[in-house]
This record gives structure tokens, sequence and C-alpha cells, in this order.
């Protein structure tokens, strides 16, 4: 098998989204932001910083999307927002929630989405059940880490663990598990429909 096959082997591109044209994409961005802002709206409300579907939308995107379509998503999603459309958790939207306690979980969504994608790119999913699951724990863990830094600075280091870390910890490994099991499936579909 040469290294392109294998390669080839490895992509996975359920959404075929390589060989569309740049206005499919575009569609496939608006829809993505679309699913962004219906996620964000299945939330749990906790103090300082809700549980929502948010990151599960998030990581999907990337892998679905691949890291740089992925990315962009997220910046146009997040730019919907910035310009008071409610499409964060509890229909939020303007300029203060990227000012307050959430900001550094918003600035680090475009990062975790091409992070997710990038793993995703290397075969960290599909039918690799415990890489695909990895790699969107990865993800969700780099942003509760980006998250808690700013939190931190707002609220102190420890305070801002106990309140913006710890109680999140299980809902990224049980949407990440969420995530590779759907991944899963879609990548044996593709497999079947292909054969």
């Amino acid at each position: 098998m040469s290294l392109t096959n294998s390669h080839e082997a490895l992509a996975f591109d359920p959404l075929r989204l390589a060989g569309r044209t740049v206005l499919a994409k575009v569609v496939f961005v608006l829809a993505g932001t679309l699913a962004l802002a219906i996620a964000s709206q299945i939330s749990v409300p906790m103090v300082p910083v809700p549980v929502t579907m948010q990151t599960f939308a998030v990581t999907m995107i990337g892998v679905l999307y691949g890291w740089r379509l992925g990315a962009v998503t997220v910046l146009a999603w997040l730019g919907e927002a910035m310009l008071g459309a409610p499409v964060l958790a509890g229909g939020a939207g303007g300029i203060a929630p990227f000012m307050g306690a959430t900001a550094g979980y918003l600035f680090s969504f475009p990062l975790v989405a091409a992070a997710a994608g990038s793993l995703a790119e290397r075969g960290w999913t599909g039918r690799r059940l415990v890489a695909s699951f990895s790699a969107h724990l990865a993800a969700n863990l780099l942003c509760l880490a980006l998250g808690w830094v700013w939190l931190a600075a707002l609220i102190g280091a420890e305070k801002a663990f106990w309140a913006g870390v710890a109680p999140f910890i299980l809902g990224a490994a049980l949407k990440s598990g969420l995530a590779a099991a759907v991944l899963a499936v879609l990548a044996s579909r593709n497999r079947t429909a292909a054969e």
C-alpha cells in the first residue's frame, strides 16, 4: 500500500467536503453555525459557567468539517454572537459574554474545533473508537484549560478550578464518548455504502 493509499484509508470525510465547491462549503458553514446555536440552548444551568452541548457540537464540527472549515465555522458562529445574535447558551449574544466569565471558553472554541479536526485528519476518529474518544476528550480538556486561565484571572486559580473546570470533567468525558460513538456509526455506514 502506497503512502497515498494509506492516507486515503485513514481519511474521514463522511460529508465529502473535500470535493465540494466554495458555495457548498459556505452552506455547510451556515448549517454549522445553526447546529452550534441549537446545541448551545441544550443546557444545564450552573454558576459561573453552564453545562451545554456546545463543546459536543464544536468538536463534532471540527471532525466532520476538518480542522480548517471547522475552525472557520466556529469563528462565524462567534461572529454572529458578537453581532448580537442570540446563539450562545441561554440565548446570549453581544459583546458581554466575550468579556465575562465564559470568555475563555468562547475564545477556545475555534482552537478546540481545529484540534479535534486535526486529530481526526490523522486517523483519530471513525471506527477507531478509543482514539476518537481520546481526540474529543483532549479537545474538551483544552477548552477547560483555556477557560480556566481566563476565569482564574477573574476569580483566582483555585476558585476557578472548582467552579469552571472540576464540575465539567465528567460532562467532557460523557460528551467525548457520545461523539466517538456517533462517529463510529457514521464510519461504519459510510464503509457499508462504499462497498
